[in-house]
């Protein structure tokens, strides 16, 4: 499943396995919460990854960010 979020004035696609045990508004929630949280107090690699966002993958309990270039995708845990 597919749903598009807005970060940073972007929208930006989000992709779900449909077989996932937790609610998506409350997964939206925590990925929204840890990407502002993120983009204001994380470190250099994370915040250069987040300034080229172009999509995200959640895979259980974590979100995969993928960004223009594929050496600056990261793993964000959401719980």
């Amino acid at each position: 499943m597919k749903i598009l979020i807005t970060f940073q004035n972007t929208q930006v696609p989000v992709y779900f396995n449909t077989d996932t045990k937790q609610p998506i508004q409350r997964t939206l929630k925590l990925l929204t919460s840890a990407l502002e949280n993120k983009i204001r107090n994380g470190k250099q690699a994370l915040q250069k990854c987040l300034n080229s966002l172009i999509s995200i993958e959640i895979e259980g309990s974590e979100a995969i960010l993928h960004s223009k270039s594929e050496f600056d995708s990261l793993a964000l845990s959401l719980y």
